[in-house]
């Protein structure tokens, strides 16, 4: 069984939906789970969102997301150790990812950089699915529920879709067509979860 799952892909792919659905269906089956989310502090969050909305430097909004990392990992381990499974919506792949695109120009091999930095500070997933999807059926997804903000952008996204399959190597990921229905994906991904 796998203890700690992340679900991560392009804005618009459907992790939130389908991480929201297996953690109420494990909860459904009695077992002791707990969902969060990245960003995980609010006060960050704001303060990421903000420097976002005026242009700020995408280094300032690097370093805020990892402070949020390290202060989550420090809670999710604390679950980990009492015994629960723990299902998140985006992780340190969504660092790799997006900021990476962000940063590229900025500092040679953003990526490794990055994993320079927190990767020995945190708790490490047992399994990452990355919801593949192309940018332009997530933007539409997207827009039927508001208007697209921040990093939803086509031409952004399609750099950040090419980052999560470039990172997605090694027996911790799965790569799930992010265009199957949402029951298909939740059943796939609880099936790997459970061992079943």
């Amino acid at each position: 069984m796998k203890k700690f799952v992340v679900f991560e892909g392009i804005d618009g792919s459907g992790k939130s939906t389908v991480s929201r659905r297996v953690y109420e269906e494990l909860e459904m089956r009695g077992y002791d789970v707990i969902l969060t989310h990245e960003p995980f502090n609010e006060e960050i969050k704001r303060l990421i969102e903000e420097i976002m909305e005026k242009g700020g430097d995408p280094f300032s909004v690097t370093l805020l997301f990892l402070v949020d990392r390290i202060e989550h990992s420090k809670r999710i381990k604390e679950w980990l150790d009492q015994g629960k499974i723990v299902v998140c919506d985006r992780y340190e792949d969504s660092t790799y990812a997006y900021q990476s695109v962000q940063l590229n120009g900025l500092i040679e091999d953003p990526v490794k950089y990055l994993k320079s930095i927190i990767s020995d500070r945190i708790v490490h997933p047992d399994r990452v699915y990355i919801l593949d999807i192309d940018p332009e059926i997530a933007l539409s997804r997207i827009g039927r529920d508001r208007r697209p903000r921040g990093f939803e952008e086509r031409g952004f996204l399609a750099k950040v879709r090419k980052n999560y399959i470039k990172l997605a190597k090694g027996e911790k990921y799965r790569i799930i067509d992010g265009r199957k229905r949402i029951d298909d994906i939740v059943d796939e991904c609880l099936k790997d979860i459970l061992g079943e």
